[in-house]
């Protein structure tokens, strides 16, 4: 391989929403277990999936939902392009779902989280981002306490579904009740981390508005979504605000 060589990112690396200090046209894919950057003249393919051991970037590694090569990116025509090649579909924002058999999709320049959904309500995400000249910033730190509240009421948004909406409280608070049985959740504890987060973070801000302006800031990314992993994904009494997804 000609030029500078793969790096490899390890568990744990910052979400690929908040930027790559790379030079433009590099490739990084992430998911939990790690990833890779990939330099601008690497014409190699980038695999994804459950065998950690034959692909480049694992993911679901113990969820068998998830096929062992799951998908791939490859370059062709200077840009990069993602297929899915297992027995689930990729889910892309706005709530797309590329098949396995379909065209591949073209990565434009920029952050595009990919979603898997996996057994017993799970959901894998992979990050993708092709630096486009934008320096990597710091996300602004939140707490523990309200990163979990934000998640849980802004989840559509980081599942970058079609028509996101927020989670009414009443049902936010329930959830959070589950997931941190400890915390005193009640709707006027939500309030208070959601007032209290506006007036830190974004003062001036729409109550309505303040999830989507920590995601395009990158201070909630998709991975947070990992937060929610102890709640099923059957839950009817929200199916009549949750958007559908559509194919392609």
């Amino acid at each position: 391989m000609a030029g500078k060589a793969r790096r490899l990112l390890p568990a744990g690396h910052p979400s690929l929403a908040l930027g790559l200090a790379s030079p433009p046209g590099t490739l990084g894919v992430l998911g939990l277990a790690g990833g890779v950057l990939v330099p601008p003249a690497d014409p190699e393919p980038v695999s994804f999936g459950r065998d950690s051991a034959e692909v480049t970037v694992p993911l679901g590694e113990d969820d068998r939902r998830v096929s062992r090569h799951h998908g791939v990116l490859h370059q062709h025509g200077g840009r990069w392009w993602v297929r899915a090649t297992g027995k689930v579909p990729l889910r892309l924002p706005r709530s797309r779902l590329l098949f396995p058999g379909a065209g591949p999709v073209a990565v434009a320049p920029g952050y595009l989280p990919v979603f898997v959904r996996g057994s017993g309500g799970r959901e894998h995400i992979l990050e993708i981002r092709v630096a486009d000249g934008v320096p990597a910033v710091p996300a602004q730190l939140l707490t523990d306490r309200e990163r979990l509240a934000l998640v849980v009421l802004g989840q559509g948004f980081l599942r970058c579904e079609e028509h996101p909406r927020l989670v009414p409280p009443v049902l936010a608070a329930a959830r959070l009740a589950v997931l941190d049985p400890g915390g005193g959740w009640g709707t006027e504890e939500v309030a208070a981390v959601v007032s209290a987060v506006r007036a830190r973070v974004h003062p001036g801000v729409p109550v309505e508005r303040l999830v989507p302006a920590l995601v395009a800031a990158g201070v909630l990314v998709s991975p947070d979504l990992a937060l929610l992993a102890p709640i099923s994904v059957r839950q009817p009494e929200v199916a009549e605000w949750m958007p559908p997804t559509r194919g392609g």
